[in-house]
């Protein structure tokens, strides 16, 4: 590498690293407060680093294309206000030779993007829910939700009308923990804690059809305890589209190309397949965003001259802003597949493409 593309990289490379770890703690700052709360709920101090851990790594997602395109526009900004872009056209240096070095790095972070988003933020949403059920009753709760039948706990179903804090108002448990029989078991009112992984009830005044097995027949107590082993370990997660990792979703998808339904009517197949089809393109595409911050914040950044400060960053969010809408814009057709939407989410590399061929040329 020699000495003017050394320079550019080196100066690209030390900005994306101070503008990536100023993203992060910004929005380190706002997990930690939502630590904070889990830790008020009943979270163990040892789970804390685990749920951070879980979480840093899907900010990456917005913080690695952010800080990339921030740092262009300022790089690429200064070096026109100090009048180096201006010597290096002069010294017959193409403006793509300039750019060699920073698009490269572009490449390298979409592949890391791309294993990012793949490999490491699917099974992240799982174990983030996972984690933040098992912290203790305060958080756990919010699992249990009124006027239906929860069948999330192995061999219980649960339901109540009302409920306030910890406390449940006129309980029905159907319990199958026993394979001859099945046990009704209603209370006016029951208090429930996870203890670990345990479910404890703690019910009053209680009616239980039967009360054994070999004796037929209803008993009446005021109070009663029923614990449930594992209740939390045991809760059945669906798994969502975008808890998949790569392979297993692109080979879902084939799936239902050839045939195999899952359980989807045939009312429910296109637009499950049409979500399938929207989460691998959006991967891909949310992939590709430093490389296309790079092509569009190098001209950018040499148009916005000697207030690079100020312009470069507004600059910034207006594309990111751009970027992202047209992101969420088709994301809300992604069961659609009458709109194209794994078609439209390209939409913004496409803009992206675009600008660069124009802005590139007017900069040579």
């Amino acid at each position: 590498m020699k000495i003017l593309e050394r320079y550019v990289t080196g100066s690209l490379l030390s900005s994306v690293v101070l503008a990536w770890l100023v993203l992060t703690f910004v929005l380190a700052v706002g997990l930690l407060i939502r630590v904070t709360g889990l830790i008020i709920q009943g979270m163990p101090i040892h789970l804390v680093g685990q749920y951070v851990s879980i979480g840093i790594p899907e900010t990456l997602n917005l913080t690695i294309p952010m800080a990339v395109l921030v740092s262009t526009l300022l790089v690429f900004g200064r070096l026109s206000a100090d009048s180096e872009i201006a010597a290096m056209r002069a010294c017959g240096v193409n403006l793509w030779r300039i750019m060699a070095w920073p698009l490269a790095i572009g490449v390298a972070l979409s592949l890391f993007g791309f294993y990012i988003n793949n490999e490491v933020t699917p099974p992240n949403h799982e174990m983030r829910r996972r984690l933040t059920a098992s912290v203790g009753y305060g958080a756990a709760l919010d699992l249990l939700e009124p006027g239906r039948f929860i069948n999330d706990f192995r061999n219980i179903k649960i339901r109540f009308e009302s409920k306030t804090g910890h406390w449940l108002n006129n309980v029905l448990i159907y319990d199958y923990t026993r394979p001859e029989v099945v046990r009704e078991i209603r209370a006016e009112k029951a208090r429930v804690e996870f203890v670990g992984d345990d479910l404890h009830v703690e019910l009053y005044r209680v009616r239980i059809d039967p009360f054994q097995p070999d004796k037929p027949g209803a008993a009446i107590a005021d109070r009663m305890t029923h614990v449930l082993p594992d209740a939390l370990r045991a809760r059945n997660y669906r798994q969502r589209i975008k808890d998949m990792r790569f392979l297993p979703l692109l080979e879902h998808y084939r799936e239902l190309g050839r045939g195999d339904a899952h359980g989807f009517s045939a009312d429910q197949l296109p637009a499950h397949r049409s979500a399938l089809l929207f989460e691998l393109h959006k991967r891909f595409m949310l992939s590709s965003a430093p490389l296309c911050f790079i092509l569009v914040g190098v001209p950018l950044g040499i148009r916005s001259h000697r207030k690079e400060s100020t312009v470069g960053v507004a600059f910034a969010l207006v594309v990111s802003v751009c970027f992202y809408v047209l992101q969420i814009a088709a994301e809300s057709l992604a069961r659609k597949p009458q709109f194209y939407p794994h078609l439209m989410i390209w939409t913004p590399v496409a803009l992206c493409a675009v600008l660069a061929a124009i802005l590139v040329p007017r900069n040579q």
